[in-house]
């Protein structure tokens, strides 16, 4: 429900041509997204119909891909499967998200972001030590190990079937996704630079200074000062050069509790905002912790039209940026449906 439509999100701001087909359940809210689904055309077609499967491989026929998000073997029993769609269209590009992925003991069985994140290790990772692993919303599994994994792999087929003419299955999973994001982990546990344990490392908010903060609203930084030159800087600014807290080895992990507590109660004295004013545009590494309301007013965000208005609605701009081909603006979700006339009489609708 997130994963592919993300996907299709990313080619869609790049200038594809993306054709949502869907069954007529627009009262739906979980299978709508009025941002995932923005910048395309809506197709609605009963693929349980006599002719519901053959509109599809008419649309096939003109397409360069088709991304699918069911569980393994349910197109198949539909008639639209890589073997039927590929034979009308041999250089297309057969995109299968999944979270388990087409294959292995829990192919056919559901799952959800959290549940993929458990079984590859890095929802263990994430969280404070002693404590239950925190879940990452659905960022890491859905979106990042799915749904760009899925535009990854399609436009790497894509390629493929331009300089060959064929195409092929490609076949996305969470699990694989978010597998080869913990890649820098693996290796760092790999050469003992990380403890495969929770809220105890360098970058999980076991650090001092690779942590978040409360200061006196109730509000937080985020600190990241890892280098040594970052940190001295930190700490000047903040008027705690020279401190006792911290006069070793910033590295060294027999000091962080002590330091810990230092900058515990160092950041108490101000406001959130006034310590974002305070390290602005220095080298400290120290940013305020934004809502998703506050973020559109951050000036870098500003500055980068990192958000934009689609329809009367904010939303993240196309990324990324392209110097010869910057992406047209994004145009608002469709309704279900809303082209079906159109796509299905013309024969020339991308999915």
């Amino acid at each position: 429900m997130g994963p592919g439509p993300f996907a299709a999100m990313m080619l869609a701001d790049m200038g594809a041509d993306v054709v949502r087909v869907e069954r007529d359940d627009s009262g739906d809210p979980w299978t709508h997204s009025p941002v995932l689904d923005r910048t395309r055309r809506s197709v609605v077609i009963d693929l349980k119909s006599e002719t519901g499967a053959g509109h599809l491989l008419e649309l096939v026929e003109s397409a360069d891909v088709l991304i699918e998000g069911f569980r393994p073997g349910v197109t198949e029993r539909l008639g639209v499967g890589p073997a039927e769609c590929l034979a009308r269209n041999p250089r297309l590009v057969y995109g299968r998200m999944t979270g388990w992925g087409q294959d292995g003991p829990y192919a056919q069985t559901a799952g959800h972001d959290i549940t993929y994140l458990a079984t590859t290790g890095a929802l263990h990772a994430i969280g404070r030590p002693g404590e239950r692993p925190v879940p990452p919303m659905n960022l890491l599994g859905d979106f990042g190990g799915g749904g760009m994994l899925l535009a990854f792999g399609v436009l790497a087929a894509v390629i493929h079937a331009r300089e060959s003419g064929r195409g092929q299955v490609v076949d996305a999973a969470i699990v694989d996704g978010v597998a080869a994001l913990t890649a820098m982990l693996q290796g760092s546990l790999a050469d003992g630079a990380w403890r495969d344990e929770r809220g105890v490392n360098l970058l999980d908010g076991g650090a001092p200074f690779y942590d978040t903060y409360e200061c006196a609203d109730g509000r937080y930084v985020a600190v990241g000062a890892l280098e040594e030159r970052f940190f001295r800087e930190l700490l000047q600014r903040m008027g705690l050069a020279g401190d006792p807290a911290f006069t070793g080895d910033h590295l060294d992990r027999q000091t962080w509790p002590g330091m810990r507590a230092r900058l515990t109660e160092a950041f108490l004295q101000r406001s959130r905002d006034e310590w974002a004013a305070l390290f602005r545009e220095t080298d400290c590494c120290v940013a305020p912790v934004l809502s998703l309301t506050e973020a559109a007013d951050d000036p870098q965000n500003v500055a980068r039209n990192v958000f934009c208005d689609v329809g009367g609605m904010r939303q993240p701009a196309p990324a990324p940026r392209f110097s010869r081909t910057p992406p047209a603006a994004p145009t608002p979700a469709p309704r279900a449906g809303e082209h079906t006339a159109d796509v299905l009489r013309s024969k020339r609708g991308r999915a």
